[in-house]
């Protein structure tokens, strides 16, 4: 990846637009270093679904079926990418067999992942989607890492109110889900695999509980 950083590498500031919903696309982007949050226009306004950091990649889909782009991505932090060109992806391809397993990989996990926000937002109640969207970030961290989440990128995430988010977040501590405050307006789960655990084991009745 040495060369092709060398060759493709960009760097990008907090706030910078990579591209925007509904343009026409013809690079990809593999996070170096920092973050970017993919986003969707909504009728009640652009909404985040995804944050990605070292080692994911976006806009691959504009490239790979000739589309327009089908959501935003805004750089959150100062940070750095690879700009892939679609014929420079496609050499790529063709002669690394490793690059397009772990391409399929990636794709086949943001459908899935994608499916699962789909499921979170047509949830009627507005603490089943914290609850819902609390687990898939849990199911998505890192073995052995804490989760960091920042509340109002969360409650937008998936939704809901902040202070709904805040009386979740409060019921789940009570239940022994042990958080944080990080300090900037966010909170850290320490032990992802107990709140997996908690929220696969409520039935119908303790998640209203929770809820």
């Amino acid at each position: 990846m040495t060369d092709i950083t060398a060759s493709f590498g960009r760097q990008f500031r907090a706030g910078e637009v990579l591209f925007r919903e509904g343009e026409r696309g013809a690079q990809m982007f593999v996070i170096q270093s920092g973050a970017v949050v993919v986003s969707k226009r909504t009728p009640t306004g652009e909404r985040p679904i995804a944050t990605l950091r070292k080692g994911e990649f976006v806009g691959e889909m504009a490239i790979l079926n000739n589309k327009p782009r089908s959501a935003s991505a805004t750089a959150l932090e100062d940070g750095a990418c690879v700009v892939i060109d679609a014929k420079t992806l496609e050499v790529m391809i063709s002669k690394n067999a490793e690059i397009a397993l772990r391409l399929i990989k990636k794709l086949a996990a943001r459908l899935d992942a994608t499916d699962a926000f789909v499921q979170i937002l047509l949830q009627p109640d507005p603490h089943a989607r914290v609850l819902l969207g609390l687990k898939r970030r849990a199911e998505a961290a890192p073995t052995g890492e804490p989760l960091h989440i920042e509340s109002a990128e969360f409650a937008s995430e998936v939704g809901s109110p902040p202070e709904v988010v805040g009386d979740v977040l409060r019921r789940l501590a009570r239940a022994g889900i042990e958080l944080e405050d990080n300090g900037h307006d966010g909170f850290v789960i320490a032990d992802c695999p107990g709140l997996i655990d908690l929220l696969a084991s409520l039935d119908e009745a303790q998640a209203k509980e929770l809820s």
